[in-house]
C-alpha cells in the first residue's frame, strides 16, 4: 500500500504563508497547545519531502538562529532529525541537515516512487510549488491546513494557492488549538 502524503501549511486567513513587515513567527499567535501538537505530530516515524528552496529557507534560518528562538522550537529539531528527501536540480551534497538526500527528476515522478517505496508516512511542512505540482499530480492524500487568525493583506508573502488547480476539500479533522487557531485536515480532489 502506498503511503500516505500530508502537505502541511501555516497560513493567513487571507492565504498568505508568511508575512513582512513587523510579523513575527506563527504571526505572534502561537500558544503550548499549538506548540505541543506540533511536537506530537512529529513523534511518529515519518520521511520529510522539501522544495530546495524550503530547503535553503530552513537550513539558513536554523544556522543564523540560537538555542532560545522560536526557530528551534522542539518540534522544528524533532522534524530536522527526521530522514528527508529534497527534491532538486540545482542542489548538490553534503547537505546541512542530517538525514537528507537530494533526489533529481520532476517532482511528481519522485514523490509517486517515494509513495510506492516508503514503509512510512511522507510529510512537506512548506514548500508551496512543490505542493501546488503534486497536487496537480493527485498525489497530496492530506491537505493539513494551521490557519492562524490573522489578515496579512498590507504584508503577506508567498500565496500559498496561488497558480493552483481548483480542488474541492473534504473534512477529514479539525481542532481549535489556544483557543483561537484552526488546524483542518482535508483530502484534496480535484474540482471537475
Amino acid at each position: 500500500m502506498p503511503a500516505t502524503y500530508t502537505f502541511d501549511i501555516f497560513t493567513s486567513l487571507d492565504g498568505y504563508g508568511a508575512a513582512g513587515g513587523d510579523w513575527t513567527g506563527y504571526w505572534g499567535r502561537q500558544g503550548p497547545e499549538l506548540l505541543d501538537h506540533r511536537l506530537a505530530l512529529y513523534s511518529e516515524p515519518q520521511r520529510m519531502v522539501f522544495g530546495a528552496a524550503t530547503y535553503r529557507l530552513f537550513a539558513r534560518m536554523l544556522a543564523e538562529s540560537t538555542e532560545e528562538s522560536e526557530v528551534r522550537d522542539p518540534w522544528v529539531t524533532r522534524m530536522r532529525a527526521m530522514p528527508a528527501t529534497i527534491v532538486s536540480s540545482t542542489l548538490t551534497e553534503p547537505l546541512d541537515w542530517p538525514d537528507a538526500t537530494i533526489a533529481h527528476g520532476d517532482a511528481a515522478d519522485v514523490v509517486a516512487r517515494l509513495k510506492q517505496d516508503s514503509d512510512v508516512p511522507l510529510r512537506s511542512h512548506g514548500s508551496l510549488s512543490l505542493n501546488r505540482a503534486l497536487l496537480a499530480a493527485g498525489l497530496v492524500d492530506r491537505l493539513q491546513v494551521t490557519l492562524f487568525p490573522v489578515i496579512t493583506g498590507a504584508t503577506g508573502l508567498e500565496p500559498i494557492f496561488a497558480g493552483a488547480a481548483d480542488f474541492d476539500l473534504d473534512l477529514l479533522e479539525s481542532r481549535t488549538l489556544d483557543g483561537h487557531i484552526q488546524e483542518l485536515v482535508y483530502r484534496p480532489t480535484p474540482h471537475h
